[in-house]
């Protein structure tokens, strides 16, 4: 690792290890990066071990008995035992490499929810979801004529719970975020896991928004599946993971046929290979995977109690310095209290579309991102088209967050003159 911070996070040492952070410019200014709810920056030992893998080792997996091949296999599987820890996951054989946590629904309501569910079966869903956790659903419900039903949002930006047991009468899923990408809200995963349980629904949690920025451990969360993506905590795009328990992966079918998902095929059939590998059809993301693997390691030598720690009180300043400095004429959504919410600051400024925000603080080198964040239902919720959205990660300090309200400023002056 280029550097190790046990206690707290020195944002200017580590800022070293990100070289678009420490190098390149937009419009002749410094970038100012807030948009890692989108998708975050990668370290220099992500980008070496992804370079190193091509350079010096390359080839497929569970394929050659040669050396190359045999070293790049432990090196594949040895960033799915790192995933499996970074998450609390009692074995990798739960951990399925996916292309990214859309995918790792799309797999589990195919296959899953195909094997499991016909007309009339229920899922409990929330009005706070990213589409990834929707769409999948609504497709098996226009296809079987499944039940959906949603937790609502309540008026301090958190899920309203008053309901829980009537929504998940004779349901068999629930699936929910755990932390929602606009809001930043963390919902209550255990309590309604346990609640969930109580009534026979397996539970299923999207953790994209999570797993990058709080200590997780599954067993604690009590849910049957989770999922979260590699592009979002440091590591590349192109792979993510499904985590579910080994019982209910070896019962489900393939999501997808082809190499390296079977153990035997003939020409009246085939046999499937044991989980996780039964998930992965053809050539996975190699390069990917261990790219992901050297992110953990990355985020573990930090240790994500300093990472939260971090972001809670980075957020606390972020909320505090847009209000003081703009009054009312900012909106923010999301709960008041960082103990309750992630570092993901969506806002509305009052005469400005989040677009010509996004353009404006564009030239200043701030990036944002503009638009419903790919959570329409919410934003009809929230009776807004779009909102302009700042996220905070481990790089960032409260330097950034003075950039983002100067610029900000700038805004204002451009579009209210």
């Amino acid at each position: 690792m280029a550097m190790t911070v046990p206690d707290s996070i020195d944002v200017t040492a580590l800022k070293r290890d990100f070289p678009l952070l420490t190098g390149a410019t937009m419009h002749g200014q410094p970038v100012v990066y807030l948009d890692s709810a989108s998708s975050s920056q990668k370290p220099t030992p992500v980008l070496d071990a992804m370079q190193d893998l091509y350079e010096t080792t390359y080839a497929n997996v569970h394929r050659g008995v040669y050396e190359l091949g045999a070293k790049t296999t432990d090196l594949y599987e040895a960033a799915r035992a790192s995933a499996a820890r970074f998450i609390g996951a009692p074995s990798p054989s739960g951990i399925v490499f996916t292309k990214n946590v859309t995918e790792s629904f799309n797999l589990l309501a195919y296959s899953w929810g195909r094997a499991n569910l016909s007309e009339g079966d229920v899922v409990v869903l929330s009005t706070i979801e990213h589409h990834a956790n929707l769409v999948p659903w609504l497709m098996l419900r226009d296809e079987r004529g499944i039940e959906l039903r949603y937790l609502t949002m309540a008026e301090d930006f958190t899920l309203d719970l008053s309901r829980l047991d009537e929504l998940l009468d004779g349901a068999k899923l629930l699936s929910v975020t755990a932390m929602s990408n606009v809001l930043g809200t963390l919902p209550p995963v255990r309590q309604l896991a346990d609640a969930a349980h109580a009534t026979g629904a397996l539970v299923m949690v999207d953790a994209a928004q999570y797993v990058p920025h709080l200590p997780t451990d599954v067993t604690e969360l009590g849910c049957d599946f989770l999922g979260f993506t590699g592009h979002k905590m440091l590591g590349p795009t192109g792979v993510g993971v499904l985590w579910g328990r080994e019982e209910l992966l070896d019962a489900m079918p393939p999501f997808q046929g082809g190499g390296e998902m079977i153990r035997d095929v003939r020409l009246d059939g085939f046999t499937p290979n044991d989980v996780p590998w039964k998930f992965e059809a053809g050539t996975p993301p190699i390069a990917e995977a261990i790219g992901l693997g050297a992110a953990i390691d990355y985020l573990t030598t930090i240790g994500m109690d300093a990472v939260r720690t971090h972001e809670m009180q980075l957020t606390g300043y972020a909320l505090q310095t847009l209000r003081d400095r703009f009054g009312d004429s900012i909106t923010i959504f999301g709960p008041d209290d960082v103990t309750d919410r992630g570092g993901v600051i969506s806002f509305a400024f009052d005469g400005l579309h989040p677009h010509d925000i996004s353009q404006v603080l564009d030239q200043h080198g701030v990036c944002v991102r503009a638009g419903h964040h790919c959570a329409k239902p919410l934003m009809r919720v929230l009776g807004v088209g779009a909102t302009a959205r700042a996220s905070l990660y481990l790089y960032n300090d409260e330097s950034d967050v003075d950039a983002l309200a100067d610029a900000l400023d700038k805004s204002a002056e451009f579009f209210l003159v």
